[in-house]
């Protein structure tokens, strides 16, 4: 409307040389990528009345030839608005059924199971992206709580499909097993019975790295499986751990290649220490330089933070220390230990 009355009223102002009626036909195709069809139409029809008008004020400025535009582009811009409604509308159920796909895969975890207060962050790396390939999970069970994190190799529906297949055996597996070892080992089933199900020509690099951790009922320790994945971090007494392994474990589909040889570490845990498990989006986001983020470092600066604090601060310093892109998903799960209405020290 502004560009309308923009051109209409320089038409009516200046020598018929100029001829700025010619500018016109532009008002109505740009309507059509905002506009529905009936508003754009109506835009051209003013488009036209107001080329009509400068006619009997300038008799030769070739009003048949622009009219003939302004019908032409409205007709097609009313078609273009037509159609793009209707992707729009078919993208908007896209993500219905994408938001819905997440809440299943991803579901919001409870803040908190037991006495041990949970928070989680997911980042997609691409921009319109609902789901990916990384995953968690937190259940309460007879035997604690279980947390799982893990990460899928690739990208789309493949990735997608192999995260779900882990995270439904987990969620069963997690309060049948009584060990981490029969947890992982059914994992591990899963994903090989899916990536045969679903056969690809990458099927020998379709794996998953991955986490279990379980914290029982009386605190005190932590049980960490790790199988792959990236180290968490233990805030303990104000020190920062980083829990390698003891012995490495397959991840999740090598077993057959590498062997079943799953290595369970205890971690001594004390009332208000913090747990940090992440994919490697986290510790493998980059700079301009290329220069990893040094989680550790960044992490010795939070002092005693609360987990959704946390983590909401490590979403805003990836974000600024990508210069706001991210070249792969990123999941994070921030766990504190502890008596329920402890706090965090000031």
């Amino acid at each position: 409307m502004l560009l309308t009355l923009i051109v209409a009223g320089l038409a009516f102002s200046t020598p018929r040389e100029i001829a700025f009626s010619r500018l016109l036909p532009a008002a109505p195709a740009l309507a059509a990528a905002m506009w529905p069809v009936l508003p754009t139409i109506l835009l051209g029809a003013f488009c036209l009345l107001v080329m009509i008008s400068l006619s009997f004020f300038y008799t030769d400025l070739g009003t048949p030839y622009t009219a003939a535009a302004i019908i032409a582009v409205t007709l097609a811009a009313a078609y273009t608005s037509h159609v793009r409604l209707q992707r729009e509308e078919t993208l908007f159920h896209v993500r219905l059924v994408a938001d819905a796909a997440q809440q299943v895969l991803l579901r919001p975890l409870p803040r908190r199971i037991a006495n041990v207060e949970i928070e989680s962050l997911y980042l997609a790396a691409q921009e319109q992206a609902r789901i990916g390939g990384d995953f968690y999970e937190a259940v309460d069970t007879p035997h604690g709580v279980r947390l799982l994190i893990g990460d899928v190799r690739g990208k789309g529906l493949p990735a997608v499909g192999a995260a779900a297949a882990v995270i439904s055996c987990f969620r069963e597996a997690a309060h049948d097993e009584s060990e981490l070892r029969g947890v992982i080992h059914r994992l591990e089933t899963s994903i090989t019975r899916h990536s045969a199900a679903y056969p690809a020509q990458d099927l020998p690099e379709r794996f998953a790295t991955a986490v279990v951790a379980e914290i029982p009922p009386g605190g005190g320790h932590v049980k960490i499986l790790n199988c792959g994945h990236p180290p968490p971090l233990l805030v303990h007494r104000g020190e920062i751990r980083v829990l390698e392994p003891s012995a490495p474990s397959a991840p999740l589909h090598l077993a057959a290649l590498i062997g079943e040889l799953y290595s369970v570490d205890t971690v001594a845990v004390d009332a208000g220490d913090q747990l940090l498990f992440y994919t490697d989006g986290v510790s493998e986001t980059r700079d301009r330089s290329g220069e990893f983020f040094p989680l550790p470092d960044w992490m010795r600066m939070q002092g005693q933070t609360l987990p959704r604090e946390l983590l909401d601060r490590l979403h805003r310093d990836l974000l600024h220390y990508s210069g706001g892109r991210l070249d792969d998903d990123v999941a994070a799960l921030a766990v504190r230990c502890g008596n329920p209405d402890a706090r965090p020290d000031a």
